[in-house]
């Protein structure tokens, strides 16, 4: 089995090695390299090329939001993980625009951040769950203008239903509930509108919602 490969970037030498020993109790992950400052970060993502980076964003030099464009502009071929203190909309919003997979805060349980860390690998997004309010808020105070026709105006009333759920953090077991439908039948809807929208995950549906005012 192929090991997921993290590099860990954070200013604090025991944050580090703390996380190195809580990710390698999993048999499915490994650290390969540790970054004390943003720009270690960027030259052992470029030299490691590993699946995933965990990124601070409070760093001396370069900090980790300056680390993230130059991975992305860099196109190196990485998830980022934003693993901070900051539980702020506009630190959220602005690793998200600048291309971050995923964004978690740093007193989670560790099953979380291994949970985050796995699905990024995937290629999904991750957002730890409470902060899902923060990132509502946040497309809510930008005004998006878009001219042409939109994607959702091909989804059906229902599935417009559903997304509106999608996009408040239920799960399918309660968008079922809510609607008095059956969950397989959520299970195709939430299929359907995922090749629609062109989106791979709830996370990036849910995003979608947001910017296009498709939710309450």
């Amino acid at each position: 089995m192929d090991k997921i490969r993290v590099v860990i970037a954070d200013d604090h030498a025991m944050v580090r090695e703390g996380l190195k020993q809580i990710l390698e109790l999993e048999k499915d992950i490994v650290v390969v390299a540790q970054a004390s400052n943003g720009e270690e970060a960027v030259k052992l993502a470029k030299e490691h090329q590993p699946d995933v980076v965990l990124m601070d964003i409070n760093m001396p030099g370069m900090n980790g939001l300056q680390a993230i464009k130059e991975i992305k502009t860099e196109n190196i071929p990485t998830k980022i993980i934003v693993l901070t203190i900051h539980e702020d909309r506009e630190y959220l919003f602005k690793t998200l625009q600048m291309g971050a997979e995923g964004y978690v805060l740093k007193d989670v349980d560790s099953a979380v951040l291994v949970e985050a860390i796995r699905s990024v690998n995937k290629g999904q997004s991750y957002i730890q769950s409470n902060m899902t309010k923060e990132l509502v808020k946040e497309f809510n105070r930008v005004t998006i203008n878009e001219k042409g026709r939109n994607p959702e105006n091909n989804l059906t009333a229902r599935e417009l239903e559903v997304l509106e759920l999608i996009a408040e953090g239920l799960i399918n077991k309660e968008i079922a509930r809510r609607l008095f439908i059956s969950e397989k039948t959520v299970k195709n809807h939430v299929s359907n509108i995922f090749k629609k929208l062109n989106v791979s995950d709830r996370t990036q549906a849910a995003i979608y919602a947001f910017k296009h005012n498709i939710t309450n």
